[in-house]
């Protein structure tokens, strides 16, 4: 037995939390956040090696790959340092911070200078810009996550905490939409001003889900644990202590991020210089794959709800690791038709699953006085494989003429060690609110 808690009525939370606001409000605030974060990746892709690196090449492609894995090195700073005052002081003001500072960097990351301009302070001051993106995002899906749990319906938690990451599907296609017409236009214009424009939409994004975030409320599970004086002093310290097992365990399985980054980042570079697939055909898979995604991921938390968290964890597991190589094989078959297919299977309906059920998974692992600090430090720390993902599998050739195996065997082994972590965890999906990490 760990930490014990006050007692509480059976169905207090139930009664008191407003999950439908809760889910909305961590929908449209991931939405902007990842919208933010994701338009780095493609731009990583597509536009920095020609921008801010002195000659377009495969070193420049690696280097420009790095600066987007430097924003995962930040996260973990983030999560100890946003997981402790979202622990503290709650998890609504927490996320009002991570909003506003992933919208300041973004739009500054717009106004960098080039390499031409200014030599190599143009990447310095854009791998600076990604660090400050990093540590707001290393504290929002673990708070949004985090604040939705506590709000939710004990029967419901999967189903609404979903509604955290289809809003990180939702930023990723806003990010894919608005770089389609970005691809369309002529170099001169596209390399000087054209890739900026997304960067600067950012203030107006972040402005809506500012004032939609600053309405809702602290959730009844961190409410009552404030009323009755349970808040740790040192979350940090009683995670480590109570939950470090569960720590890694979230550790292991966040590594099955590692497939999204491969799906939007890797595969649009691999796609368009290995196997001459317009730049604009990539991000409509990307695109089209998420939009289905919408859709999918709702109805596999309400699996989860149903059968329980580890099943559809490791399906989405597994599924990703053997559809990897047909989806980038799909590339190399001519046909659009296949490369959207493929696309759709492995991503909607394969890694979908892990991805929707996970901030349930994972939440439901701690107790309230340690679920924001738990969630952040163990997700971001398992992120780092995500996030240097794309400069690992293109550095060993991953990106040249038959990468696809270089691909298929990193997400492989990333899937099976998220598969095998996830069977060591308890189920959850019947451990009432109150009591969740409580008990072992």
């Amino acid at each position: 037995m760990s930490q014990t808690m006050p007692s509480a009525t059976p169905g207090t939370e139930t009664t008191k939390g407003t999950p439908k606001k809760a889910a909305l409000a961590s929908f449209l605030g991931s939405a902007v956040e990842y919208y933010d974060f994701f338009i780095f990746g493609s731009a990583a892709a597509l536009i920095f090696p020609h921008v801010f690196f002195p000659d377009a090449d495969t070193n420049a492609a690696v280097m420009s790959f790095a600066t987007f894995g430097f924003a995962y090195v930040a996260r973990p700073v983030g999560a100890a340092f946003l997981g402790h005052f979202g622990d503290r002081i709650g998890r609504q003001k927490v996320l009002m911070f991570t909003l506003v500072l992933m919208g300041a960097a973004t739009f500054v990351i717009g106004c960098l200078p080039d390499f031409k301009t200014i030599g190599w302070w143009a990447p310095v001051l854009l791998v600076l810009a990604r660090l400050a993106q990093g540590l707001s995002a290393a504290g929002e899906q673990a708070g949004a996550s985090s604040m939705t749990l506590e709000h939710a319906p004990d029967n419901r938690r999967a189903f609404f905490t979903s509604w955290t990451l289809t809003g990180t599907q939702g930023g990723l296609i806003l990010a894919s939409l608005v770089f389609i017409p970005v691809t369309a236009l002529p170099d001169d214009v596209k390399y000087s001003i054209g890739w900026r424009i997304p960067f600067w939409l950012s203030a107006v994004v972040v402005m809506v889900a500012f004032f939609i975030r600053r309405t809702l409320h602290e959730p009844p599970a961190f409410a009552e644990a404030q009323k009755t004086k349970q808040i740790a002093k040192l979350p940090i310290a009683d995670l480590l202590k109570q939950h470090w097992r569960d720590v890694v365990r979230v550790i292991c399985c966040a590594f099955i991020a590692a497939v999204s980054t491969v799906f939007s980042t890797l595969a649009i570079k691999y796609a368009t210089d290995v196997a001459q697939v317009n730049s604009s055909i990539t991000l409509w898979l990307v695109v089209v794959a998420n939009v289905v995604a919408l859709g999918t991921q709702p109805l596999f938390g309400m699996l989860a709800d149903r059968i329980g968290r580890k099943p559809v964890f490791i399906y989405g597991a597994v599924a990703s690791a053997i559809m990897t190589p047909f989806f980038f094989l799909s590339f190399e078959s001519g046909s659009t038709l296949v490369m959207f297919a493929a696309a759709v299977v492995y991503f909607s309906f394969g890694y979908a699953a892990a991805n929707a059920v996970w901030p349930s998974f994972y939440g439901e692992m701690f107790s309230t006085r340690v679920r924001f600090s738990g969630l952040a430090i163990g997700t971001q720390l398992g992120f780092l494989a995500a996030g240097f993902a794309p400069t690992i599998v293109t550095a060993i050739g991953g990106t040249k003429p038959g990468g696809w195996v270089q691909v298929s065997v990193f997400t492989a082994v990333i899937c099976v060690i998220a598969a095998v972590s996830a069977l060591t965890a308890r189920e959850s999906a019947k451990i009432p609110t109150a009591q969740l990490g409580l008990t072992k």
